[in-house]
């Protein structure tokens, strides 16, 4: 019986796996990283690290940032140097011990240590700006948001230099969401002109240092992006819902990018779930897109899930359909 990490590069290589991967069982998160990120419990507001105000409803399934006229970080990209300003990189002595501590206990044959970084650069222009704003600002100031989008950038390599220096992951968790469940945020052209050299910037700094795998997180559509995810590294693009086709993914890309995800996180992870609804999602999804270049999972960005025994109840459906069709 392979390992977990041997199982998974078959199903990325188009080898021999011999079961299905469940979910993010091949990531080890190290969530004890002194990130600097400020968040907030459900029921509070905090002001984060950049000056953000992020909100957290009683009843909501997450937080989010607050875009009114007075808790509004950026109301003029062409003034972003006056008002955004990158948290500092300076952590208090020890501050990284508890996670290099968690990273050592990892068994690295079988497991990948990653850490995680969110949000991503796109989710920071409009956590930032309001997501009509940012959207405007590509079309109306496109030099001004090159430039703040660089800045955004140099932090995020900032961050991958400390993650790299002590952590040593194996792997990385990204997320930036790129699209809705039906288009993407901008067009593939305006991608490209925009975020793709930072992302190359990025990504390729991890691979230079070590980090074995990049998974990046855009539970979203985004097919017709998948060119430039490959372009800028990413081996997985975790996330992926059935508004892409992934079958056809699977038979253009499959051998160059590995598509997880395939069930809607919307459609079996609520109050009322049920394990039957479960499988048959699940059962839909390994049937349709195969044993290699797919890992089947929901599309949430974590290894979690909004209701209590839902993320479970998912790898069992996964063992099920091993158990059929291997």
């Amino acid at each position: 019986m392979l390992t977990v990490k041997e199982n998974l590069k078959e199903v990325m290589t188009g080898g021999n796996p011999d079961r299905f991967v469940k979910q993010y069982e091949f990531l080890q998160m190290i969530m004890s990283v002194p990130s600097g990120r400020i968040k907030p419990q459900i029921g509070e507001e905090v002001i984060n690290e950049w000056g953000i105000t992020i909100r957290w409803p009683e009843g909501q399934l997450a937080s989010f940032p607050v875009h009114d006229a007075q808790h509004v970080v950026l109301k003029d990209v062409t003034e972003w140097k006056e008002y955004v300003k990158a948290p500092s990189m300076e952590r208090p002595a020890g501050a990284w011990d508890q996670a290099i501590a968690d990273a050592s206990a990892v068994d690295r044959d079988n497991k990948y240590v990653a850490a995680f970084v969110a949000p991503g650069l796109f989710e920071m222009t409009h956590y930032l700006m309001g997501m009509e704003n940012a959207l405007m600002s590509f079309y109306e100031e496109p030099e001004a948001m090159h430039e703040l989008i660089d800045y955004l950038t140099e932090y995020e390599l900032d961050y991958a230099k400390a993650l790299v220096e002590n952590l040593h992951p194996d792997a990385i968790l990204h997320h930036d969401d790129w699209g809705s469940q039906i288009s993407t945020f901008l067009s593939p052209a305006m991608f490209e002109e925009f975020f793709l050299d930072s992302y190359k910037k990025i990504y390729g700094f991890y691979k230079a240092n070590g980090v074995e795998l990049i998974v990046h997180h855009s539970d979203s559509y985004a097919a017709t992006l998948v060119p430039y995810m490959i372009e800028m590294g990413i081996d997985i693009w975790q996330g992926v819902m059935t508004t892409n086709d992934i079958p056809k993914m699977i038979k253009e890309y499959g051998e160059q990018i590995t598509f997880m995800g395939g069930v809607h996180s919307g459609v079996i992870d609520h109050p009322e779930w049920t394990k039957e609804q479960i499988d048959a999602e699940f059962a839909r999804a390994c049937r349709e897109s195969g044993k290699l270049y797919f890992i089947p999972g929901a599309c949430q960005g974590l290894p979690v899930s909004s209701f209590p025994g839902v993320y479970e109840a998912c790898d069992e459906a996964i063992e099920k359909m091993t158990k059929e069709l291997f």
